[in-house]
């Protein structure tokens, strides 16, 4: 189970199940989980005043000079793992991230999220998100070494892995986190396990202890679990398609029954502020140098901007819509990887396609061919533009855009261009092994 109502209802399930350690968690702005532990003793001054720590060394988040901040638990996310980590029962929590005077942290990304939510509300949306993270099995974390051979929806009950993936819907399950169904996937080794739609908030949250429980259940059972996007050379990498849509009370609006897609007006002006925005939010949802290994022709990866219905190699796909399920209709954007920050990858989707909704953009005819077997002039005639192809262009287009800006906040928006050009500083000056094995016995 997960979440409580308030810091006594938490405090009598530590004590009942004998809980002696709390971690409260939150998030750098690159996604990476952070975090400190409290005891049982502590717990109850933290819960009703917050936990203060030193922010200045945490990745994206304040200079030296201004370096107190205050990590409030979300009651709304508070469980018991059920399972013993070290020997001991943990409890965990997210936590919001505040200033001394109680203020909400700018820097903080599950602040930015919850800003964006907060806007769709005022306006009578509720956002949900449904992301199929895919990753990898490894022998362990020092070399990319495969566990099994096998290919997409392949089910081997004598295969390591199937255990491990096993292992680890188990344990979402068991804190409260509902699968809908989890599968091998095309490369050797890949796996995905795919998450019943939440609320965009409760499911970054989710996303994080997805991320957590898959490296944890693989690594007490002897192995690694990597959300790398290309760790493989010639094989598919891990994506994150991610699931969306808008509803207002209990009624999907993206759903519209006399259109031949059964999409809204709204739907469509929502898709087409995806499409117009994404180069200038590839930055957050494809935010590493090795992110653009992955978008590249011949491993099903979207790297052309377009969208369609059956076409898988459109960058947004509307599924196809189910009689009586008009719930269900919604738009898959399949550029993310699962190495993003799920805060700020879910904020920037959602701002790009409100700003479509807000400003009407027209949706372009959809592409049902198969992109990656058209040439480049057949493209140029369609007008099919592409992805980013490295980080640094993601960067630039990053760079120029005052919707990111707006949409993140300066302070994140600054502290992500200042964070990545130095990570391609340090790529491109990098002397790697390819260069070594072509150019060491020729030049």
């Amino acid at each position: 189970m997960i979440g409580v109502h308030d810091a006594e209802t938490a405090l009598k399930w530590i004590d009942d199940e004998g809980v002696k350690y709390i971690r409260l968690w939150f998030t750098d702005v690159l996604g990476v989980l952070r975090g400190m532990t409290i005891t049982r003793s502590e717990i109850e001054d933290v819960f009703a005043n917050g936990q203060g720590f030193d922010g200045s060394s945490i990745e994206g988040f304040v200079r030296i000079e201004e370096s107190d901040l205050m990590a409030h638990p979300d009651f709304s996310t508070f469980t018991i793992f059920p399972w013993a980590i070290n020997g001991e029962r943990i409890a965990s929590v997210f936590c919001d991230i505040k200033t001394p005077f109680g203020e909400p942290y700018e820097g903080d990304p599950r602040y930015v999220l919850r800003r964006m939510v907060d806007r769709l509300a005022a306006d009578g949306y509720t956002a949900y998100m449904g992301p199929e993270m895919e990753f990898f099995y490894f022998k362990n974390s020092s070399a990319p070494e495969i566990m099994d051979k096998g290919g997409y929806f392949e089910f081997s009950t004598v295969e390591e892995t199937t255990h491990l993936r096993k292992a680890a819907v188990g344990a979402l399950e068991g804190i409260g986190i509902r699968v809908e169904c989890s599968h091998h996937e095309v490369a050797p080794s890949q796996h995905e396990i795919d998450l019943k739609y939440q609320d965009a908030l409760k499911m970054a949250d989710y996303s994080m202890l997805y991320r957590l429980v898959v490296k944890e259940k693989a690594l007490s059972m002897g192995h690694y679990a990597t959300f790398m996007p290309k760790p493989l050379y010639g094989v598919n990498g891990s994506g994150m398609h991610v699931h969306q849509s808008l509803f207002k009370s209990d009624k999907n609006a993206f759903y519209e029954q006399g259109d031949s897609y059964h999409l809204s007006d709204l739907a469509r002006s929502y898709l087409a502020g995806i499409l117009v925005h994404i180069n200038e939010f590839t930055l957050v949802t494809n935010q590493w140098v090795n992110s653009y290994k992955r978008l590249v022709p011949g491993y099903e990866a979207p790297c052309y901007i377009s969208w369609g219905r059956r076409n898988r190699s459109s960058l947004v796909r509307v599924p196809m819509y189910q009689l009586g399920k008009e719930k269900s209709t919604r738009i898959e954007v399949r550029s993310p990887d699962p190495a993003c920050n799920p805060y700020l990858a879910f904020a920037v989707m959602l701002g790009a396609g409100y700003e479509g909704v807000k400003k009407g953009y027209p949706l372009p005819d959809p592409i049902e061919e198969n992109i990656f077997d058209m040439n480049d002039r057949q493209r140029r005639r369609r007008r099919i533009k592409t992805l980013p192809e490295s980080l640094f262009e993601a960067l630039e287009e990053f760079k120029k855009s005052d919707l990111m800006k707006e949409i993140l906040g300066e302070h994140i928006f600054a502290a992500l261009i200042q964070n990545k050009t130095v990570e391609w500083d340090k790529f491109r000056t990098a002397v790697t092994d390819y260069e070594v094995k072509n150019y060491l016995s020729m030049l």
